[in-house]
């Protein structure tokens, strides 16, 4: 289906609806910015959501204000989690900022790698709908439930996007939200309930048509798409759209981010000063209403005058598991079970400047793709049941394509052919990247499906047709063809401004694995395909 993807805190959306071929990294300090200081006496290192990214213009004052300089690495919620729990963020980062830490707080042993947590500012997970769908559907100015917006989508009445619950917290919060309410749960969601709400689950997600891997490229996505009605996204997002969007709160409760600054317990006694001076500083009525205004989150803090667009109404906060077994279980479901699957087509380098080292990361990077690493992240990055996964290498020229389709049912063969597959794979020859693109996006997209393409090359185009040649068989294809996102990885000696022109061109992104590892990238990608 369709693609994901300043000076002052109020350009939120220059940061947040980025052009479409933003190069994008697995863990970029601060933004990127080598000039920003990543550590020293007075830096606060910081492990961060990508939703933070938009309050970086606030935050450098925060040195002069403050006392305090803050770097920033950013990650997804469930890598984040695991790096946390794991220990691996000890002794490299000494505090967290995510949108939520519930999930971080259901794994085992992480609430000993916390300290304090401060609370800064507060998004609830809603729907938000195009006026004239919302006029149509009778949602304007009355109280609509999640079971109310569940029919209408089994009804095919209306469309949306939401984000990985795998990998962005907002497309989580709002998969525990409408199980949480569709369950008639009481309390915290459990197992039991999950598998029983399935089907109404799947009723519900029948209508998602935009799938991302953060809330802001799905708001980029949906700007690009004029025909999907709408976002389940934060609140915060859907007041900033391009265009103005009806939000609908559903009666029967939300799941909110309150967005908290967490101390880690290893932190040394200086980096705990710094802490607290950053807290103390986002919590001050100046700052909040800033963040307010710039970010349209609600301030925390009591005094602020809130902005009316907030509404009146009493936000209910829906439970939340209080097992990690079950939102495991709720997000396996979501993406074995409910969504609709994806068909992913990996057009891989082979080439002989892949000898050796690369050839071997490429090889890791696919099985790590099959859930062997055994990790949170790793186990909802995998090939999902019901997708559909074509490989093509190519070297001199595109090789003949190898299909897998992942069964809902006991995978496990699929996978060990998919592991077989990548240890096979061998460098020699030169490289034809466009013509094996091309190959790629001549391939149809099965009805109702997500199509997403991942180039990975290490090197420039030595055979066959370039660039031009590509973009003008791009531009000639079938409508549905041009909505397939090309995911483009660097690695090696690409050309990156090439590889930018392809993500630009198809409403894809470029996710540099030079500095990392193709591993890291192929499991980011993950959350938008």
């Amino acid at each position: 289906m369709r693609r994901p993807p300043g000076t002052s805190v109020r350009r939120r959306l220059a940061a947040a609806l980025v052009p479409v071929a933003l190069l994008l990294t697995t863990s970029a300090c601060a933004g990127g910015d080598p000039a920003r200081p990543t550590d020293g006496p007075d830096v606060l290192r910081v492990l961060a959501g990508s939703e933070i990214k938009d309050l970086e213009p606030l935050l450098d004052r925060a040195a002069a204000e403050a006392g305090v300089k803050v770097s920033l690495t950013y990650t997804g919620t469930l890598d984040g989690a695991d790096q946390v729990a794991s220990g691996r963020a000890d002794g490299r980062l000494d505090a967290t900022w995510f949108s939520s830490n519930r999930y971080l707080s259901l794994i085992d042993g992480a609430q000993a790698r916390l300290s304090t947590q401060t609370k800064i500012m507060v998004s609830p997970v809603v729907l938000g709908l195009k006026p004239a769908k919302a006029a149509e559907l009778g949602w304007n100015g009355r109280q609509v439930t999640w079971a109310d917006i569940a029919a209408a989508a089994r009804d095919g009445r209306f469309s949306f996007g939401m984000t990985n619950p795998a990998s962005s917290n907002s497309g989580f919060s709002a998969l525990v939200g409408v199980a949480a309410a569709l369950s008639d749960a009481d309390g915290a969601l459990t197992a039991e309930q999950v598998a029983s709400v399935t089907p109404r689950l799947k009723d519900f997600f029948s209508a998602q048509r935009l799938t991302a891997g953060s809330s802001g490229w799905l708001a980029d996505a949906y700007a690009r798409d004029p025909g999907v009605d709408g976002m389940v996204n934060y609140e915060s997002v859907l007041l900033g759209a391009r265009e103005p969007l009806t939000l609908v709160y559903p009666a029967d409760g939300v799941v909110s981010a309150d967005y908290p600054l967490t101390l880690l317990a290893a932190a040394s006694e200086e980096k705990k000063v710094l802490y607290g001076k950053l807290a103390a500083w986002l919590r001050t009525p100046a700052v909040q209403k800033e963040i307010m205004t710039g970010t349209h989150r609600r301030p925390i803090v009591s005094g602020v005058p809130q902005d009316p667009r907030f509404g009146a109404a009493q936000l209910i906060e829906l439970p939340f598991p209080n097992r990690r077994s079950t939102a495991d279980e709720l997000i396996a479901t979501y993406l074995n079970q409910v969504r609709v699957p994806a068909q992913a087509t990996f057009v891989l380098d082979t080439s002989g400047s892949m000898k050796g080292a690369r050839i071997d990361a490429l090889r890791q990077a696919l099985v790590a793709l099959t859930g062997a690493d055994g990790s949170a992240s790793g186990a909802f990055t995998r090939f999902s049941n019901r997708e559909t996964v074509t490989m093509i290498p190519f070297s001199g020229s595109p090789r003949q394509p190898v299909p897998f389709t992942v069964p809902e049912r006991n995978p496990e063969a699929v996978l060990a052919g998919i592991r077989r597959f990548a240890e096979g794979l061998a460098a020699h020859g030169g490289t034809a990247i466009y013509d094996s693109l091309r190959a790629a996006y001549d391939r149809p997209v099965e009805e109702g499906y997500y199509g997403s393409i991942v180039l990975m090359t290490d090197g420039e185009n030595t055979d066959g047709s370039g660039y031009a040649d590509f973009e003008s068989h791009y531009r000639s294809l079938p409508e549905d063809r041009r909505r397939v996102p090309a995911f483009v990885v660097l690695f090696g000696d690409s050309d990156v401004e090439e590889m930018r022109q392809v993500a630009e061109l198809t409403g894809g992104a470029v996710f540099d694995a030079r500095e990392t590892s193709l591993t890291s990238a192929f499991k980011e990608i993950r959350g938008y395909q």
